[in-house]
């Protein structure tokens, strides 16, 4: 055993600075997610007089109750709405999270029709495709919730139209896989939407309430001259009676959510084993996380504090600690899973990359997953770095990173910039989950350190003109790039654009770990012969 010491002192003032700092942050992200769910809950009036329920409502009542749910991707689209940072609502129209139903753990997707009638938001394409890749990577079922307006057409652009398109080309990989698409249409899917309904393996309709078509009655009439109701061009007895595209009709919401559980439940799928495993907890206090990493990432931090606080027993098994130590690697456990860990106490030097290297070869070789704890600055610059093989030993890192051939977890822990966020299997790398702790920052450098770079050669060009710097003009433009640089690298800003998975409290740091290291390992188990494979439709 290699339980870690602790080195952290609660009642310091830098403690209580870092705390502080720490729950700011969280109460921030905690008020834009319930910013969101109080807009939806706005519309809960008109939805019940119509028999309808919240979106909210609908993904509890299809979840098993009291089993984990893992939301994804809350501040997606933050500020891209609408540049107002109180008005924000950020989501991207779209809840999302894994979670188990009839117990099978599923990936779980509703359009948030209580904002804006369930059209599609600012980086909600980008969120759908992210989770849809999820479920492929993890073999997991999709359960889909369906009540969109589709694309917010005061807002058109091309691209979303084009990129769209891979929403729907997901929906036939999963099928395709073997990953049962299932999906309750609740009301509206229309026009390119209509497909987020047909490419489903399994579909469930709402008598008067659920609508499909290519082309709505104003749309048809413009077009053709043609003149429809709503329900005859869509509706759902009309689906499941004449077209034949829904599979089963319902009464109402509960009543469809009744069927996709039932549809779940009949599965010949693989539950998860509920075998009990003997584990110890941490031997220190996970509250005490709060504390550890200061808001200034410039301030040095010893990761394996971060460690005791997650890891079983705080047993932290690590490999050639006296060799590149500002690179930590090492074995620990996770309510009895194995994982390795790489994190920083400092930036990445030749034999820091050279160490973890290694050691994610070693990984590989004993199929144990791999966590990525972002603590770093980059890779180290300098000239006897670069005399000691700085670009090809970090090199090599990255190489081993994308080569890895075990589920890789990233946590955004503190800073992340520069290459060092390539080695540390940063968002671009495709890490199976990538979370952020609510301090993270993402940049190529820091603010400053651009500034600077760009103000030395701004200089040396006006030199060779043999042209005065104005000195006015010199600050100006580091303060813009300062600007520039500081308001896309924190995690209000990276998380709004789908740069990671979701923002969580590091205190739930460890019961996060354990359910995707759960995730990971239940897919990489699963073989297709276990699986239900969808059949062609009449």
């Amino acid at each position: 055993m290699s339980i870690l010491d602790n080195t952290i002192s609660p009642g310091s003032a830098a403690y209580h600075a870092n705390r502080d700092g720490m729950l700011s942050l969280i109460d921030r992200m905690r008020a834009l997610e319930e910013r969101t769910r109080a807009a939806s809950a706005a519309a809960k009036d008109r939805f019940h007089k119509r028999g309808q329920l919240l979106p909210r409502e609908r993904v509890a009542l299809v979840l098993d109750p009291g089993a984990p749910f893992i939301e994804l991707s809350t501040l997606a689209g933050y500020m891209f709405d609408v540049p107002d940072a109180n008005k924000s609502v950020p989501g991207g129209g779209v809840i999302a999270g894994i979670g188990f139903v009839s117990g099978i753990r599923c990936m779980v997707s509703a359009n948030d029709a209580g904002i804006d009638a369930g059209a599609l938001q600012p980086y909600g394409i980008d969120k759908t495709l992210r989770v849809q890749e999820l479920a492929l990577e993890n073999k997991l079922p999709y359960v889909q919730l369906v009540e969109s307006a589709g694309a917010n057409l005061l807002r058109y652009r091309v691209e979303d139209f084009v990129r769209g398109g891979n929403i729907f080309r997901n929906l036939a990989r999963l099928s395709a896989a073997g990953l049962p698409v299932v999906t309750v249409t609740h009301g509206s899917s229309t026009a390119g939407g209509a497909y987020q309904t047909g490419l489903s393996d399994y579909i469930i309709m709402v008598r008067g309430r659920t609508r499909a078509f290519l082309a709505g009655p104003p749309l048809l009439k413009a077009a053709t001259g043609e003149i429809a109701t709503e329900e005859e061009l869509g509706g759902a007895e009309m689906h499941t009676q004449v077209s034949g595209l829904g599979d089963y009709l319902a009464e109402d919401d509960r009543d469809a959510l009744r069927i996709a559980r039932e549809i779940m439940a009949a599965l010949e799928w693989q539950r998860p084993d509920r075998v009990a495993v003997q584990f110890k907890p941490p031997r220190y206090d996970q509250d005490e996380l709060l504390g550890i990493m200061p808001m200034d990432h410039k301030r040095p931090v010893d990761m394996k504090q971060v460690i005791a606080r997650i890891v079983d027993d705080s047993d932290f098994t690590e490999m050639a600690p006296n060799y590149g130590p500002a690179t930590v690697c090492g074995h620990a456990r996770i309510e009895g899973q194995a994982i390795g860990i790489i994190t920083n106490n400092g930036p990445l030097d030749p034999a820091g990359a050279n160490k973890a290297t290694h050691f994610i070869q070693a990984c590989c070789q004993t199929r144990t997953p791999l966590l990525y704890l972002n603590n770093t600055t980059g890779y180290m610059v300098g000239k006897s770095y670069e005399e000691a093989g700085m670009i090809k030993h970090g090199s090599k890192m990255i190489q081993a990173v994308t080569s890895a051939t075990v589920p890789q977890i990233t946590i955004y822990c503190g800073a992340s910039f520069g290459a060092g966020n390539y080695g540390m299997c940063g968002r671009g790398f495709h890490p199976r989950f990538c979370f952020s702790w609510p301090n993270a920052k993402t940049a190529v450098m820091g603010g400053e350190q651009a500034a600077e770079t760009m103000a030395i050669v701004t200089e040396a060009a006006a030199a060779r003109r043999g042209k005065p710097v104005e000195k006015e003009k010199l600050e100006a433009m580091k303060a813009q790039i300062i600007g520039v640089f500081d308001g896309q690298m924190d995690v209000f800003s990276t998380s709004a654009r789908v740069l990671d998975d979701g923002v969580i409290d590091p205190r739930d740091t460890r019961a996060v770990l354990s359910e995707v290291l759960a995730i990971c390992r239940e897919g990489d188990g699963r073989t297709p012969q276990r699986m239900q494979f969808s059949v062609a439709r009449p």
